[in-house]
């Protein structure tokens, strides 16, 4: 990914937090062809120790599936992100962006065959996702889950390389930063107004200056 060095996001929490609030991701993989393929999936991500670990499955049908443990997976985390338009910008000579944040996870993938193991995952997204039904979940005969694991292929990524950008402005001056979080502040616009919360945090953080 291309990260210009004042978008970069240099600390590994900061990146992983981001992983685990925009959970919903993107899996690619390289086909024996050479050619890429995709899968929408959500994740869990988490520590163990000092390494971060992406876990997730998908169904037995999807070609990927056979493909996910040959050579890198890159997992692409994006969610927030807003067009910025000059009206916001003080000088009248300037052209539109877009403000976003996307963290590019890979790794080596290894599929987890233990029936037991397989549930565990299971039971951990569950509570990760949907805590409430963790219950009716528990409830569920073995039997049918572990008929419903055979449909499915379980892995875990090892994270080996970390790539995080949040484009928020830091370019720009103080006064067409305070602006664009003025506006998107009080936008009808989801993305507008999360994306306003992170510039601010970055202004209170970490102010840079140009």
């Amino acid at each position: 990914m291309y990260i210009p060095k004042h978008f970069q996001i240099t600390d590994t929490q900061e990146a992983v937090s981001f992983m685990q609030r925009y959970s919903f991701a993107t899996l690619v993989n390289n086909t024996n062809d050479g050619l890429p393929q995709a899968t929408h999936l959500p994740f869990l991500v988490k520590h163990e120790g000092d390494a971060v670990v992406l876990s997730s499955h998908l169904a037995a049908a999807n070609p990927q599936a056979s493909d996910v443990i040959k050579g890198q997976s890159l997992v692409i985390f994006t969610e927030p992100h807003a067009y910025i338009a000059p009206k916001h910008y003080e000088k009248d000579l300037n052209v539109p962006t877009w403000n976003y944040i996307a963290v590019h996870a890979y790794g080596v993938a290894t599929i987890v065959t233990n029936e037991s193991e397989q549930l565990k995952a299971l039971e951990h997204m569950v509570s990760f996702y949907d805590a409430a039904y963790l219950k009716q979940w528990n409830n569920i005969p073995l039997d049918y889950k572990l008929k419903m694991c055979k449909g499915i292929v379980v892995f875990d990524i090892k994270v080996t390389d970390l790539q995080g950008k949040k484009k928020l402005s830091q370019n720009r001056n103080d006064t067409d930063q305070q602006s664009i979080i003025t506006a998107f502040s009080h936008s009808n616009d989801v993305n507008e107004r999360v994306i306003a919360d992170y510039m601010q945090l970055e202004a209170t953080e970490k102010p840079v200056k140009y």
